[in-house]
């Protein structure tokens, strides 16, 4: 198995995971340029989830696994639902690269209008609620409480990200794309107050959590690695650019909102603001930065690709391109809204 020294791994499992037993089958759920996830299950039908970084080279800052573990181990003991914890190996002599153990849990990751009909309909609207009221949990903790006051710089976080984005821009891109420009100097412009400081997800939608289909309950929240201190508005905005209210043309596939019995996403930020007390008058804003933040993000994939950074891969570039030109005038037309 690629990404699994099976050897060292088993040895490593049957000393530091209380209960389990080799030998293992590992069996791959996710992979690519993110990290690694493996299912793994022992002789005795134990099973659990290792996680660890990409093949080959990586920055080890972006994918820090010890970071990562910190982060779910203290949430976890929280009423936030996250896959519990059950070791960490930052030996890189046992796979290559450090990783860490997670409890297995049952569900679905939504990730597509495929998936979402494997949700009932009329678990739809709960599924959709939950998922924001999981949110508010998250913003709710205590971060000195839980040990990550530590964890980053509490406030100007929208006023950093800005910043840092606009100069990714400005380094990565491919051609001139003036709607770019114009979001980057509104945002730059009208930085709104930060309301407290809570641990921001940065990457929080259905996609990224397991849903219990039988009850319309989010059963965990899963990749932790963009996770920081920060504006919570960041998190409930980045939602919205994923979401298709109902009777809309769906625009994402990696979203399963816009099917029957989902809700609007006006709905979920009523709902946000009633569980939290904050005032999310200028949600448009966070939609606004979570687009260019997004479209940037996506321009440097597509830069790489154009440049042969990526292996010589037979790939259609013109959908990547014109993701990033839809997403700066997402941004735009959501500025200008307001």
């Amino acid at each position: 198995m690629q990404g699994i020294n099976e050897e060292r791994v088993e040895a490593w499992l049957n000393t530091n995971i209380e209960g389990a037993q080799g030998p293992y089958t590992y069996t791959l759920i996710a992979g690519g340029r993110s990290n690694l996830t493996f299912h793994v299950v022992d002789s005795r039908g134990l099973q659990m989830v290792l996680r660890r970084p990409p093949m080959g080279h990586v920055l080890a800052t972006a994918h820090d696994m010890a970071r990562e573990h910190r982060l779910m181990s203290a949430v976890g003991t929280t009423n936030v639902p996250v896959p519990r914890t059950l070791g960490l190996c930052t030996d890189e002599e046992v796979n290559g690269a450090p990783f860490y153990v997670m409890a297995y849990v049952p569900g679905i990751v939504l990730d597509s209008p495929e998936k979402g009909q494997q949700l009932p309909e009329h678990l739809r609207t709960s599924a959709s609620e939950h998922l924001v009221d999981v949110l508010a949990d998250l913003h709710a903790v205590d971060v000195d409480a839980v040990g990550l006051g530590n964890l980053a710089k509490r406030d100007g976080y929208v006023e950093r990200q800005v910043k840092r984005w606009s100069t990714q821009w400005a380094n990565s891109k491919t051609r001139e794309l003036p709607a770019i420009e114009e979001v980057a100097r509104l945002l730059a412009a009208r930085i709104p107050q930060q309301q407290g400081v809570a641990i921001a997800h940065g990457d929080y939608r259905f996609g990224n959590c397991l849903t219990n289909v039988e009850t319309g309950h989010i059963a965990a929240v899963l990749d932790w690695e963009l996770c920081t201190l920060g504006d919570p508005l960041a998190d409930l905005g980045y939602i919205g650019i994923y979401w298709t209210d109902p009777g809309q043309p769906m625009t994402r596939t990696n979203d399963p909102s816009g099917l029957p019995g989902f809700c609007t996403f006006d709905h979920l930020v009523e709902r946000y603001a009633s569980r939290t007390g904050r005032d999310v008058s200028n949600i448009s804003y966070y939609k606004a930065f979570a687009s260019f933040r997004l479209a940037v993000i996506a321009e440097g994939v597509y830069a790489r690709y154009l440049h042969g950074a990526m292996g010589d891969q037979e790939i259609d570039l013109e959908p990547m391109k014109l993701s990033v030109d839809n997403l700066a005038e997402s941004a735009l037309h959501a500025l200008k809204g307001r």
